[in-house]
């Protein structure tokens, strides 16, 4: 019985193209997000708000106090960033910190004991007045606007779960915008809960009740909290941020995070959120269920740890151990979009793993060409560490000392960087291993006709004969190094220096259209051979022809992604759905059973679309 087809007068209805992004996330997945310690990172050529005091240490040799970097230190450096191919920037929180001293003579310099969401520290800004996150104009407002004008993004770091601890100051006091609205030890209306650190971390009430070492944890039942803190985070939002980093989201339930996410995607549309959920696993549960379902994306701490094991403590698994994190990237349901590291302000530096450069820098191509969105330590670049005590905190957070634009760190992620946000193999595609050996790690991304094909060797000279790239017949060239292979039937041989990393990148034909909708299906698992197709109630979709569906790609065992590329609907809502076309001979397609999806089409440019299959 032929399909019968909704009348375009009916199913089609004009829509206002100014909407038609909303709840459509932003592409971020060609980013590459520099993370830099506000004290740390650069002194400004202005003087600081903040008076000298026993919390600041200008002479750099106490490691718990403020040494002076702040905000102006960042604008100066921007074309610095920009050079070394950075497209997002992550920095320590901004809010007002508490001005107590905490056990040891520690202070809020790392910007975590927030004492008032709605200012800045004053140690950041350049005039007392600017402390109020609407004082114009502020250094914010410039940072803001220099990385605009440079088409970088800014990402904001946050802290929901927490405040301050015991400090000299007092613990847990909490303002808005200069007026007290809490103290943990007059906690009056509620604001926190009170039942110490957490002594059972299999407990998962602990870890999401009790304290994270002494830090007055709020309360998140508390309605005033929620409004208090969701407000906060709505004025940064409103004064340009791009995208949130979010602090310890394992310790508040999913539950928070589902609205504090909706709330803030409510007041700006597709805005992309990630969070630190510690020492997260695709074989923990818990933390996979966070992912898929907090609406948010998290730091890849399985793979991080992979990497420092295999290659910076030269683990005997060495590349296979990274080959295992990624064999098992169909629990979830967005592994692209998982935000990969390989150090932060948490952990010791690469180096202080006893990494040579040669390795930082295999490590850093690593992720910048791996699936996710890669995120590199402030100082990297400079091959930047203190070994102190093996270099843990607070020795990983030295002052940036040197702002080298040629060292081999700064080269290769300036032409990473650049083919990143070009080659839609390395931003989307999926990642099909090669070779997988203790030194030798050879993967290709491909996506439609786009590929990249990488090499890694992080033992001595070799060469590797008649591997499968995947690239089209012809000479090709390694971005990194300018070495050229020649490929016959996708096959080339390679020659490897000993601990060196090369690249060689094909950028297919791309698709274009007034309108894109990138969407990726989750949820559908499949058989080898079966192919899945995208049909709906549109040319562009075939009129609901199963033969003339849109193909996706096959990604992970849980994900699926295409381009569909928008014309003659553009301004109008379209039904759709997807089908699986089985690879046995004589089988029926399968289609989703459920209602069509309807969407709107907007009049120009790229929405994301997510969806997940209905048996």
């Amino acid at each position: 019985m032929a399909t019968q087809r909704i009348p375009a007068n009916v199913a089609h209805q004009p829509i206002d193209n100014t909407t038609h992004l909303h709840m459509s996330d932003v592409e971020c997945r060609g980013e590459t997000i520099y993370f830099a310690v506000v004290d740390r990172f650069n002194v400004g050529k202005k003087n600081r708000g903040g008076k000298e005091t026993e919390l600041d240490d200008p002479t750099h040799t106490d490691w718990k106090k403020y040494w002076g970097g702040d905000l102006q230190g960042i604008v100066d450096k921007i074309d610095y960033l920009k050079e070394l191919g950075v497209t997002a920037l992550w920095v320590t929180p901004l809010f007002e910190q508490v001005e107590g001293v905490a056990g040891g003579g520690t202070t809020a310099m790392h910007g975590y004991w927030t004492r008032d969401f709605k200012r800045i520290n004053e140690r950041w800004v350049n005039s007392p007045e600017e402390v109020r996150l609407f004082a114009n104009p502020t250094v914010f407002d410039t940072l803001i606007d220099e990385l605009h004008k440079r088409n970088m993004k800014f990402i904001l770091d946050i802290v929901c779960n927490h405040s301050s601890p015991a400090t000299t100051e007092g613990k847990g006091k909490i303002y808005d915008d200069g007026k007290l609205l809490a103290d943990f030890d007059n906690d009056k209306d509620h604001w926190y809960h009170h039942y110490g650190d957490v002594q059972d971390w299999t407990s998962q009430w602990q870890i999401q009740n009790h304290e994270l070492a002494g830090l007055a944890t709020f309360n998140e039942n508390n309605y005033d909290y929620r409004r208090y803190i969701c407000s906060s985070i709505k004025m940064w939002l409103d004064k340009g941020v791009d995208a949130l980093r979010i602090d310890t989201v394992k310790h508040m339930p999913n539950w928070f995070w589902q609205e504090f996410t909706s709330e803030m995607h409510t007041r700006k549309p597709g805005i992309f959120i990630f969070g630190e959920w510690i020492y997260n696993h695709p074989k923990d549960p818990v933390s996979v269920d966070f992912v898929n379902h907090a609406g948010m994306s998290v730091f890849d701490f399985g793979m991080c740890v992979a990497i420092r094991e295999g290659l910076g403590k030269n683990a005997d698994a060495g590349f296979k151990l990274v080959q295992d994190i990624l064999d098992q990237d169909g629990v979830y349901r967005n592994a692209s979009e998982l935000v990969t590291f390989y150090e932060n302000h948490d952990m010791p530096r690469f180096q202080s793993l006893g990494a040579p450069n040669e390795i930082v820098d295999i490590a850093t191509a690593l992720i910048m060409t791996m699936r996710g969105i890669p995120c590199l330590y402030y100082g990297y670049e400079q091959y930047l560490h203190n070994d102190t005590d093996g270099g843990n905190d607070p020795y990983n957070r030295p002052m940036m000392e040197r702002w080298d634009t040629d060292t081999r760190a700064f080269h290769y992620t300036r032409r990473l960087s650049e083919e990143r946000g070009k080659n839609p193999a390395i931003q989307w595609g999926g990642h099909w291993p090669k070779i997988v050996e203790k030194d030798l790690y050879v993967f290709v991304r491909k996506y439609k006709q786009s590929r990249c094909a990488v090499f890694l060797n992080k033992g001595p000279e070799r060469t590797v004969e008649n591997v499968d790239t995947e690239l089209p017949n012809g000479i090709h060239q390694c971005i990194l190094t300018g070495d050229k292979i020649e490929c016959k039937d996708g096959r080339a041989t390679v020659k490897l220096g000993g601990q060196e990393a090369k690249v060689f990148s094909f950028i297919g034909e791309r698709v274009k259209a007034k309108t894109l909708a990138r969407v990726q299906l989750n949820g559908l698992f499949t058989q080898p051979g079966d192919s899945v197709v995208c049909i709906g109630d549109c040319p562009e979709l075939g009129n609901w022809d199963i033969s003339k569906g849109v193909p996706l790609e096959y990604i992970n065992l849980n994900t699926w992604f295409a381009e569909l590329a928008f014309n003659e609907s553009v301004g109008e809502s379209v039904a759709y759905k997807f089908a699986v076309l089985h690879a046995g001979e004589n089988m029926p397609p399968g289609r989703e059973n459920r209602p069509v999806r309807r969407r709107a089409v907007g009049t120009e440019g790229v929405a994301k679309w997510r969806d997940v299959w209905e048996e």
